[in-house]
Formats: structure tokens, C-alpha cells, sequence
């Protein structure tokens, strides 16, 4: 049984087709004081109980708990949990002195109610091993190739940093065409300013495509796209496999002069494009 988190309902769903399992009907309650429950009328005796939760932040996380416990106290057989998206993976170090190294500790909290976990492009693939189960991370930038227009104009997939090649290359491989390069990305982490150095490689009139695991803010990516438009780029086009979009972020890009915004549904979003689900259920 497919066991959704409240905030990863349509992925569950299309987790659910891809693996022909069936989807369980999951009830979410909020208490007055604000914690939460959750309760699975339908039995999961002797079966593989697969709970979907991206962890959007503090509450979901410890929804992940209580579905995995539910799971356990419905008599389920195996418990695997999949993260598409998996907060707090940014934060896979001390930064600073008396700092928490926060995806060490959500991670041993989400072992201790289950077998496997797996999970879809962290931040930093080094987190799952600070789990104490099995843990595979799969990759889901080749599906940002499909909402591309067919036909770019001399095109370039470029990312903004050199940690985020790989996703560049993925995604043009699976395109079928065009170039990589990346931006030089120097961040200060006591004032939080980060200072992008342009990419070397010709831009005038061609179509970019900026590919990214996350936007959060939006605030690098749009002055990366600032930079391309000053350079003449044809087109702008972002994707990301999660898409965020905190605050004010769509309308960033939107002003730096994006073209469009692409996403996966690890994150349910109105840009969410593609669903990541089919990589999960290979996993699977």
C-alpha cells in the first residue's frame, strides 16, 4: 500500500499507478493546540507499507513519524519510506561552532520506524549516510528534459554552480542536444551574500536552460538569469527537480525575464511540470 503524506497526495497517486500498488486512504487531523494525527482506516496486515511524505517543514516531519508508527500498528510487514523531498539535507554540517548537523539528526529519527528509506535528489547525496537503514537516492534530472519546447535555439544547460553539473548534464543528455557549463558561485556564510561569476561560454542568442535540484528563494537563480539576459541569451528557461519557490520567488524570475519555470512534483507546486514518480518506482 502507497501511504501519502497531506502534503505529497498527487505523487503518492502517481506512485501508485506507476507501481500498480494501491493508494490507502489516509486521514490527517489537526488538534487545537496544534499537534497533529494521523489514522489509515484500511489494513495493511502482512503487507509492504510504502510511506510518501516530502518533509516541507517541521509538521511534516513529524507526520513521517506517525504514518511510519501507524503503518507498524496496522500490522504492516515491511515499512519504506520515500522522501521526494527531503528537508533539512542542506544542513549536512556544522557551519558554525555549536551548530547541529540537522540532517544527521532528522535522519536517525526517520530510521527508527523503518526498514529502507529512499529519496530523490538531496542537496547533498552524503546525507543518506546518516541513516541507519538502507538508503538509496535516485535522480530525477533527466525528466526536466521533457517540458523543454523540441525545438531550442543553439542550446546551452547550464548550472548555477559546479556542485550542480551533473544535473546539467543529465538533464541535456536526456534533451538529446546542446551544451554545459556552469556559473561560479562563491558564498559568504556569515552574511549569507553570494557573489556569481559569469560562465565563459557565449550566450548571444541562444536558448538556456538553468537546471537546478532546488529553488528556494529564487534570489541566485534570477540574478543568474539577470546575467544571461545582459548577455544577449534568446531565451531563459529554469527547471529544478524540487521547486520550492518560497516567498516571493516565482515573481524574481519572472522580473529577471525567465521564459518559463519547470519543475518535478517531489514539490507540489503550479510549475510542477513532470512527476518524479516513475524513478521512485523503478527504486522500488
Amino acid at each position: 500500500m502507497i501511504i501519502p503524506g497531506a502534503d505529497t497526495q498527487a505523487f503518492a497517486a502517481a506512485l501508485a499507478n506507476a507501481t500498480d500498488e494501491r493508494l490507502g486512504r489516509v486521514e490527517y487531523e489537526q488538534f487545537a493546540d496544534g499537534e497533529h494525527v494521523v489514522r489509515l482506516p484500511e489494513s495493511v496486515a502482512g503487507e509492504r507499507a510504502v510511506v510518501v511524505a516530502s518533509t516541507v517543514d517541521s509538521d511534516a516531519h513529524v507526520q513521517v513519524l506517525q504514518l511510519q508508527d501507524a503503518a507498524r500498528e496496522a500490522g504492516a510487514s515491511e515499512v519504506v519510506t520515500v522522501l521526494p523531498y527531503m528537508g533539512y539535507a542542506r544542513q549536512d554540517e556544522a557551519f558554525r561552532p555549536g551548530e547541529p548537523v540537522s540532517s544527521r539528526a532528522i535522519a536517525r529519527a526517520i530510521s527508527t520506524g523503518t526498514d529502507r528509506v529512499i529519496t530523490v535528489n538531496p542537496h547533498e547525496p552524503s546525507v543518506c549516510d546518516f541513516f541507519d537503514v538502507p538508503t538509496a537516492h535516485v535522480d530525477a534530472a533527466g525528466l526536466l528534459a521533457d517540458p523543454l519546447p523540441d525545438a531550442l535555439e543553439g542550446p546551452l544547460f547550464l548550472s548555477p554552480d559546479e556542485g550542480a553539473i551533473d544535473l546539467a548534464v543529465t538533464a541535456r543528455d536526456a534533451y538529446g542536444e546542446g551544451e554545459t557549463d556552469y556559473f561560479e558561485k562563491d558564498r559568504d556564510y556569515d552574511s549569507g551574500d553570494i557573489e556569481i561569476t559569469p560562465s565563459d561560454a557565449d550566450v548571444a542568442g541562444r536558448d538556456v536552460v538553468l537546471v537546478d535540484d532546488i529553488i528556494a528563494t529564487g534570489s541566485t537563480m534570477s540574478e543568474s538569469v539577470e546575467v544571461l539576459m545582459n548577455r544577449d541569451a534568446n531565451r531563459v528557461f529554469v527547471t529544478c527537480v524540487h521547486p520550492m519557490l518560497a516567498s516571493n520567488a516565482l515573481t524574481k524570475l519572472s522580473a529577471a525575464g525567465v521564459e518559463a519555470v519547470y519543475g518535478t512534483d517531489t514539490l507540489e507546486r503550479a510549475v510542477s511540470e513532470v512527476s518524479a514518480a516513475p524513478v521512485v518506482a523503478a527504486e522500488l
